[in-house]
């Protein structure tokens, strides 16, 4: 880490720093009656239903906190803020939005869970950047009720999937009848190699709810209309021939990539509504169904910074033109029912149904350029219709002492089945998905896992509550199907098996001292996108691997929090290791001339560190609360047999792609009465590698991947009960940096909501 990075590290967390020595003051001061009570955050059969049950770390942010510090459009900005998470978010309305955790970056989608209330909202089709990303748009910002993150796969309920963190969104659903509209307004100034340019977002939301006897109600809808900055940008090793305009650049990799032009330049119309119906059939017995529908258009442009002798625009016949030139459709489906039983008794039991559809998902895009800025007649069609997902879960909780006693078993089992669908064809007329023709690409293939697991929560002396608990899971792999290059292959059954032990003790030294150490060993089967997807974009050949292993993963956790007067400081220290990981890596495979993007097994990885969490309330003067985290990784490849380089290098010893080894947040908002909260906030993240290698040394350019400091800021003021206006700007400072693609830059914020 260089000086610069340093300096901000040591600059974000300062409010951090500044909260920790108010609490080291609160701490030799004498007794608070308002200490925080850690006795009240403990697992225990006490937990109300939709509770969580997770026995090791979580961290919760509630509706108001958001309302108040995050300049929220989409559901996943709400947690922009949580300790060691970080949301890949491109741009407003976003389609891959990934979540990374303390242990892994993004790239990472199928290394955690994300659940709205008991339904799972990860897309665990595959596990990358693109069809990965969990569907947050099946939920609305104001339809939040609070997030929790729960840390590790220290839970027998999860699956291995878990390994990163399990993230529930809890929504709300109101005891009376309610209508709020809300209209939200942004404009990001962008300004990078030659663009310069000012993009605009607008977003009206609707949300109704209420009560009427045993029946609950809960809508909302959302119509976004949002243009992007370029999302990439198209490079060449040389400039073509008879053109002006090319910026000489590097990538990551310090080699030439002179910049053309910019591409990405999404225009997107997107429609979320989203429902959800709860019944009570008695005073112990609720239904609920919810059902989420989501439509997107959006129109892709390119931006050519080039032009001819006569001072024309022109593409430079380069390919890469075309491919950031296409027309995007998709409509999805989500619907899920649950039954869950409340009697405060010794049995209680649940039951989870969800289907995800992808009704139509399509990009039409031409097959090449011609002279001047002239495109293709002819295009191809790449589609993800038909692909879906459904999931089963069945629950019980048994309760030998009684309903608040010391003992609950939970215990349950899970089915899931994943289906891609994913064939490129050709088109005639590249604007007619009608015309299309012969099949160019495909993938195709399902997943089906299923599971059963127990857990016993046991606090055996007051002060002592044990977790321990197991899971079994049975895994296959079918119907694989991959076509390229007018050859097809039916790819081989895959089948595995494997079970995961959990164990956690908790120690209640006090009232506000809480020990609790975690081990878990888990196991995170390949997607169904890893086995065989295979995608072909210009100069870019992806191809599938149906023969890879499931990662196995043991982690380790050992945490010690302290309520304080008004605030909580925790210390975590956790340590990951992972066997047969799945990470993608590039490789030259015998009888191909170019080299190839595939995922494999690499021999063992090796995330340990540490992370410090705190939160102050009334700091220094009453209405003033700091929050904030740092966390340090070292991310080791342990070993890695498989790697190919043509270079000489090794990847063995190096930093695991996409895990930086620092980050950091600071949240400061000052409340002077109740209408008032003044936030500012800040992120930092230390630089990462994408390659396995780690050679990837050149910053600042397309496809690198930067370290960055990005600080926000929000004024919410409630006018009235019903009236409430807010202003803010993300990213102040306007860092410009690259997460492969350009992130925005200083974007303003200014929304309205009204309550009726």
């Amino acid at each position: 880490m260089d000086a610069p990075d340093i300096r901000r590290l040591v600059a974000l967390p300062l409010s951090l720093l500044s909260a920790s020595l108010w609490l080291a003051h609160a701490a030799d001061a004498p007794p608070d009656p308002q200490i925080t009570d850690l006795r009240a955050m403990k697992v225990t059969a006490k937990a109300p239903q939709g509770e969580p049950h997770f026995p090791a770390v979580q961290v919760s942010v509630p509706a108001a906190r958001i309302a108040a510090t995050v300049n929220a459009v989409d559901v996943e900005d709400a947690a922009k803020y949580l300790p060691s998470v970080f949301i890949r978010k491109r741009n407003y309305g976003d389609t891959q939005p990934v979540l990374a955790t303390r242990t892994w970056g993004v790239g990472s989608s199928a290394r955690t869970l994300v659940y709205i209330d008991d339904i799972p909202i990860s897309a665990l089709i595959a596990n990358n950047n693109t069809i990965g990303a969990p569907r947050w748009g099946m939920a609305s910002p104001e339809s939040i009720e609070r997030i929790d993150m729960l840390y590790g796969p220290f839970s027998a309920e999860y699956a291995g999937n878990s390994m990163g963190g399990v993230m529930h969104i809890v929504t709300r659903m109101p005891e009376k009848t309610e209508v709020t509209i809300k209209q939200t307004e942004a404009v990001q100034d962008f300004d990078l190699y030659g663009t310069h340019d000012h993009f605009s977002t607008s977003q009206t939301s609707l949300t109704a709810g209420g009560r009427y006897g045993d029946l609950g109600w809960f809508f909302s809808a959302n119509a976004l209309n949002s243009f992007s900055q370029p999302l990439s940008y198209i490079t060449s090793a040389g400039f073509p021939a008879g053109t002006e305009g090319a910026i000489a650049a590097k990538n990551k990799l310090g080699q030439t990539a002179n910049v053309l032009g910019a591409g990405g330049l999404l225009h997107t119309r997107m429609l979320d509504l989203n429902g959800k119906l709860t019944y009570d059939i008695t005073p112990q017995w609720r239904a609920t169904y919810m059902a989420g529908f989501w439509s997107n258009h959006g129109q892709s442009q390119a931006q050519t910074y080039l032009t001819d002798a006569s001072g024309a625009p022109s593409f430079g016949r380069t390919a890469g033109f075309a491919s950031n030139i296409y027309d995007l459709s998709a409509h999805h489906l989500m619907q899920a029912f649950s039954l869950k039983s409340d009697t405060r008794g010794n049995f209680d039991g649940e039951a989870v149904v969800t289907h995800y559809a992808f009704l139509k998902d399509q990009q039409l895009s031409p097959a090449g350029v011609l002279g001047g800025t002239d495109l293709t007649t002819n295009g191809r069609l790449a589609s993800y219709g038909g692909t879906n997902w459904s999931t089963v879960d069945l629950k019980g909780y048994w309760r030998p002492q009684g309903y608040g006693g010391g003992q609950e078993v939970s215990f349950g089992a899970h089915g899931d089945r994943y289906e891609l669908v994913n064939p490129t064809r050709n088109l005639s007329d590249r604007d007619d998905a009608a015309t299309a023709t012969t099949l160019f690409s495909a993938g195709s293939g399902k997943t089906t896992t299923q599971a059963v697991w127990i857990a016993d929560n046991w606090q055996f002396a007051p002060a002592w509550l044990l977790t321990v608990g197991g899971r079994y899971e049975w895994w296959k792999a079918s119907d694989g199907f991959n076509f390229s290059g007018g050859k097809a292959v039916q790819q081989p059954v895959e089948k595995s098996d494997g079970f995961s032990p959990k164990a956690t003790l908790q120690w209640q030294l006090d009232p506000s001292w809480r020990i609790t150490g975690s081990l878990a060993r888990a196991i995170r089967f390949p997607t169904v996108s890893e086995l065989y997807q295979l995608v072909s974009t210009g100069s870019t050949f992806t191809s599938p691997n149906p023969d890879l292993k499931p990662e196995k993963v043991r982690s380790g956790e050992l945490a010690i929090e302290h309520g304080l007067s008004q605030g909580l400081l925790r210390l975590s220290l956790f340590q990951e290791n992972t066997k047969d990981a799945l990470i993608a890596q590039t490789a030259f495979l015998p009888n191909v001339a170019a080299p190839v993007n595939f995922t494999t097994n690499v021999g063992e990885v090796r995330n340990r560190g540490v992370e410090l969490v705190a939160e102050q309330r009334d700091a220094l003067i009453h209405g003033l609360e700091l929050s904030g985290s740092v966390t340090f990784v070292d991310s080791t490849i342990l070993s890695n047999d498989s790697f190919a380089s043509t270079t000489g290098t090794t990847s063995t010893g190096k930093h695991a792609p996409n895990v930086p080894r620092w980050r950091a947040t600071a949240v400061a908002t000052y409340r002077p009465d109740d209408a008032w909260a003044l936030t500012v906030a800040g992120r930092y993240s230390g630089k990462q590698y994408s390659t396995l290698d780690n050679t990837d040394n050149t910053p600042h350019v397309f496809g690198a991947f930067d370290s960055f400091t990005v600080f926000d800021a929000r004024v919410q003021y409630r006018i009235n009960e019903h009236l409430t206006a807010s202003v803010g700007v993300d990213n102040f400072t306007n860092e410009k940096y690259f997460l492969f693609h350009p992130f925005p830059q200083r974007t303003y914020v200014a929304d309205m909501e009204l309550k009726l």
